[in-house]
């Protein structure tokens, strides 16, 4: 199966990154009819995909698209880059904007097509200016050099980093719209809040080994979990930000520690269990859990939950939950701590003292 959008003209579109999100964007772009160009620091990747092509599949079936590919030591040869799509991980972000920023065009910019708050990082090289964000939550994992499964769509919102509208928004939907649905948004914070919540809750799950709907089912484990995406959301709160809903998630609902409150969580978490032990999802496990037990490397927890503790140092938050998820991650990344339901069952003896005078 195809991209979801049809033709709409062709552009020149560069993507930094060739993994899950890259990969399977410039897979449907270039089948939309766009140029692209897929940027990848792996060189087996590259290789394979200029050979046989990129190969997705999951969700539409399996499908095999003929792109360019090359290393970003390549890009020096590359015209002028008026279309560029940032799809690295978020603490390589700095590191792949080295061999861009040289490159792009007096009208150029960037989209930030990542999770975290990366435009600020963007935004610190480029300017706001040539900055553009998007939100995204679709599934996808990488596989092998050449091949992206693709397990669910969700659309595409994008933005202005002052919230404000300005035409060039309208020619970027456009052309995503062929990769999945665009939306235009003037709250992008609050969807980046929202995500963050979502991240803070799968860094806590990505302690142990197991699906997070069979983490989520064993109630004990539950009361650090809700306080470290509470944590997220006084966060956003003390912003000033309207959170978003994430999916069916609601980061915002987490801030009220009442007993009523706890019970509304309790019951949107018995919800998801029986809908994770029902799903037939191709997607099991996280990427941050991938990233741990397939990939074995470092995860994006400094640049996410890191970038979260310095605004929340910034709006005079404490962080004391999400401090020790941080801390208890670079220990199993180290080698120092193993994957398990155990970890979660210490981070909430920990913490048993902050979840308690926070409330539930």
């Amino acid at each position: 199966m195809g991209p979801p959008g049809g033709r709409v003209g062709d552009m020149k579109v560069t993507i930094i990154g060739a993994g899950a999100i890259g990969g399977v964007t410039g897979a449907r772009l270039q089948q939309a009819g766009h140029e692209v160009t897929l940027v990848d620091r792996e060189q087996a990747h590259v290789d394979v995909i200029n050979r046989s092509g990129l190969r997705v599949s999951g969700a539409h079936g399996d499908f095999v698209v003929r792109v360019r590919a090359i290393t970003p030591e390549q890009l020096a040869d590359e015209p002028p880059l008026r279309f560029v799509c940032l799809a690295v991980k978020a603490h390589h972000t700095e590191a792949a904007l080295e061999p861009v920023t040289p490159r792009l065009a007096p009208d150029g910019f960037i989209l930030s097509l990542q999770n975290g708050f990366n435009e600020e990082v963007i935004a610190e090289k480029i300017g706001a200016e040539r900055t553009v964000g998007c939100f995204l939550h679709f599934g996808a994992d990488y596989q092998e050099p050449g091949h992206i499964l693709l397990a669910y769509d969700y659309p595409f919102f994008i933005g202005e980093m002052d919230g404000y509208y300005r035409p060039r928004l309208g020619e970027i939907k456009q052309v995503l719209d062929a990769a999945m649905p665009t939306v235009i948004t003037n709250n992008l914070w609050g969807y980046f809040w929202g995500k963050m919540g979502y991240a803070a809750l799968a860094f806590g799950i990505a302690l142990s080994d197991q699906p997070s709907h069979e983490v989520l089912s064993h109630a004990e484990l539950r009361p650090a979990l809700r306080a470290a995406v509470r944590e997220v959301a006084a966060i956003g709160h003390a912003e000033g930000r309207f959170i978003e809903m994430i999916g069916d998630m609601d980061t915002g609902m987490f801030r009220d520690g009442s007993p009523a409150g706890v019970a509304r969580t309790d019951r949107y978490w018995d919800d998801a269990v029986a809908r994770g032990r029902r799903s037939k999802s191709l997607k099991v496990f996280t990427g941050i859990q991938r990233d741990l037990m397939v990939r074995k490397r470092k995860t994006e927890v400094d640049a996410h939950m890191g970038a979260v503790m310095a605004h929340a140092r910034r709006a005079g938050v404490a962080t004391p939950v999400l401090g020790e998820i941080v801390d208890m991650i670079h220990e199993i990344e180290g080698g120092r701590r193993t994957l398990s339901l155990d970890n979660i069952r210490e981070l909430n003896a920990r913490c048993a003292p902050y979840v308690q005078a926070a409330g539930g």
